[in-house]
């Protein structure tokens, strides 16, 4: 495969002021801990600044992809070739608008911030999202939930930069909110802020409840592993990890990838896994599951760049 030209990006990048890395190790950078470098690593601070990017990488043809906390997404071994994008500086804002009831934050922002802040000033409704280790432009993007919450409940409307066409926005139906899919999911733009439409609550309650969910989190699942969280979304009938366990497949292992022995609905990096561990693991478990009960579970985790 021939090499990409990065000329026109390098120059972009300099003149709009934003620090790039070549050849940058992605693990680090993923909950998985696994996956190779990527050619270009770009922190963008300001809606300006992606603008600038966006358009310079669609006319140069060079892929690209928006990393936030990378707490879903599983990179191939032989890393991305493209350039990938760091949300940082205005993108890592949270703020209470007029009102007193909607939260504004930055698409780099982590959702353990932004739970923070609503308990902070006494906003209720983000509780279910404490612990979940992603981004709010993450948690846009999939619809993210646990213990009976979604994004879909809470986000008012989104901001984002559409490469071909600028700056927009979707709010209500627009969003398309379903199981772990928005609007957003699978497209070419790119998320830059959420607005969250909050409740008024007792600051020790909201405390309380999340603290809750975090003691149920690290009782049940895998919290002290590199994992992508749950792997499999959730089936038609049944449940992924139900399954999983059924099918005596918790512990299974493949290189250093592993069927969690906590929690069979998450695959963990016992370490120096590979993205081709965790991938053949996972097709082991969908082949035996579908073998054995009849059910097909889908991926919940995003895979890209080269295995």
């Amino acid at each position: 495969m021939p090499s990409m030209d990065y000329t026109r990006l390098d120059q972009k990048a300099a003149a709009l002021g934003c620090p790039l890395l070549r050849d940058e190790p992605l693990a680090p950078r993923t909950t998985f801990k696994t996956g190779g470098p990527a050619d270009r690593l770009l922190a963008v601070c300001t809606e300006a600044q992606l603008a600038g990017l966006l358009e310079v990488l669609k006319e140069a043809g060079v892929p690209w992809l928006t990393l936030g906390r990378g707490s879903n997404l599983l990179v191939g071994d032989r890393g991305f070739r493209g350039a990938v994008l760091c949300l940082e500086g205005d993108f890592k804002r949270i703020e209470l608008l007029p009102g007193g009831r909607t939260l504004q934050a930055g698409a780099g922002a982590s959702l353990a911030s932004l739970c923070a802040f609503a308990r902070d000033h006494a906003l209720a409704g983000l509780e279910f999202a404490w612990g979940i280790p992603g981004s709010v432009g993450g948690a846009v993007y999939m619809n993210a939930g646990a213990y009976g919450g979604e994004m879909k409940d809470v986000v008012l409307r989104a901001q984002h930069v559409d490469p071909c066409s600028g700056p927009g926005e979707y709010q209500g139906d627009e969003l398309g909110f379903s199981y772990r899919r928005s609007a957003y999911t699978g497209g070419g733009k790119s998320i830059t802020f959420a607005q969250f439409q909050l409740a008024p609550g007792a600051r020790e309650e909201i405390a309380a409840r999340m603290e809750e969910l975090m003691a149920r989190r690290k009782e049940k699942q895998p919290y002290d592993m590199p994992s992508a969280g749950s792997t499999f979304k959730r089936p038609k009938t049944g449940y992924a990890a139900a399954l999983i366990e059924q099918c005596g497949l918790k512990g299974r292992a493949v290189g250093g990838a592993q069927v969690s022995g906590k929690h069979a609905g998450f695959i963990v990096n016992t370490g120096g896994a590979t993205c081709r561990d965790i991938l053949a693991l996972m097709d082991l478990v969908r082949e035996t599951v579908l073998r054995e009960t009849g059910v097909e579970l889908e991926p919940e985790v995003r895979v890209t760049g080269e295995l």
